[in-house]
């Protein structure tokens, strides 16, 4: 096994992991008093906020994604604030910006002073509605906050409060008046969910929940001190070389001959043909705390390949960069994550590095 550098010992982390499970199963509940179906959402978005990640929701408008995520935060004790994406948004709108305050100098007189006015980026959960209708240099505004959990104005870096999870919905870009994000921003999502349409029996239920005149009020259940231990207790989870290595091919399975001067040893034919660019070492680390978490919630003790290949979809998708004749072919990110999962080898067959 990997030699853990947590605090959590291997029997701690056994004790701890039925209280994980209980909270979390807390918190769901919570979610799905207000929330209809989307099962693999909830799964998603709470993974990520316990591996210390950032969430990005898609789907068409009227879907819920930010219902989901106002109901979250009335499920953790935890400071919350949505900003509002819109294309005349600024970078100051976000970070916040410094001001000239009069203050008493003590003697009677007035003083004049720099003041720093901390913008709606000071909460532990952000909310960043339609990130995409608003311009690359406002989306860009987050990306220091969501790597450093820090913002830097006027030369003075102020750290943000823990935990801090950026939680951001956007629509398909082929909806009219949105602006593709960043790659170097996409990059520094956790995970991006696919927020899809509800089926008949859910959308029966959606209108028995809010047409009757009855609101169903998440409680909170869930504060700072729990989730910060439990986003360490995740990291203390072990994982086995060849698991890990597992994880490592998976990324490497994205880097098509020649991109990036890659070799492309472990790439796919179809990720050869399709795929331009591929994933980061993020979408490793991504793959491998996703899959601590899921081992905690299935009671088990070190990670699994299965748990690699479960997270794989909603790590990876965001983080593949697809050339001209995917796009003619109408060949997604999706088909070429699940192509890799399928095919790539495990245990004995694939070898070990060194």
């Amino acid at each position: 096994m990997s030699e853990s550098r947590s605090e959590f010992s291997p029997e701690q982390v056994q004790q701890l992991a039925g209280a994980f499970r209980e909270d979390y199963a807390k918190v769901r509940a919570q979610l799905q008093r207000v929330i209809v179906g989307h099962s693999e959402i909830l799964d998603g978005v709470l993974t990520a906020l316990f591996c210390n990640g950032h969430c990005l929701l898609e789907g068409v408008p009227g879907l819920g994604k930010t219902l989901l995520i106002r109901t979250l935060s009335k499920a953790l004790r935890l400071s919350f604030s949505r900003v509002q994406f819109t294309p005349d948004l600024m970078p100051a709108d976000i970070s916040g910006t410094t001001i000239v305050a009069e203050t008493d100098d003590g003697r009677g007189g007035r003083s004049r002073q720099f003041v720093f006015q901390p913008g709606p980026v000071f909460a532990q959960i952000l909310l960043a509605d339609e990130i995409n209708r608003a311009t690359p240099k406002t989306q860009s505004a987050l990306l220091e906050a969501m790597a450093e959990r820090s913002v830097t104005v006027g030369g003075k870096t102020h750290p943000l409060p823990k935990p801090f999870f950026v939680m951001a919905t956007q629509n398909p870009l082929e909806q009219e008046g949105t602006y593709p994000l960043p790659e170097a921003q996409l990059d520094r999502f956790f995970f991006k969910l696919q927020v899809g349409y509800s089926n008949r029996q859910e959308l029966f239920e959606i209108l028995n929940r809010t047409t009757a005149g009855v609101d169903a009020e998440p409680e909170a259940v869930l504060g700072t001190e729990e989730i910060v231990r439990y986003q360490k207790l995740v990291q203390a989870v072990a994982i086995a070389p060849h698991v890990q290595d597992y994880a490592v091919r998976t990324v490497l399975a994205t880097h098509a001959k020649g991109s990036g001067g890659s070799s492309g040893e472990f790439a796919t034919s179809m990720v050869n043909q399709f795929v331009r660019f591929g994933a980061s070492p993020r979408a490793a680390q991504a793959l491998v705390l996703a899959g601590k978490c899921r081992a905690l919630l299935d009671g088990r003790s070190s990670v699994s390949v299965q748990d690699i290949r479960t997270v794989a979809l909603p790590a990876l998708r965001h983080r593949l960069i697809l050339n001209f004749e995917a796009q003619a072919e109408g060949v997604s990110t999706d088909d070429v994550v699940n192509n890799i999962t399928t095919t790539l080898a495990v245990g004995a067959d694939a070898g070990m590095p060194g």
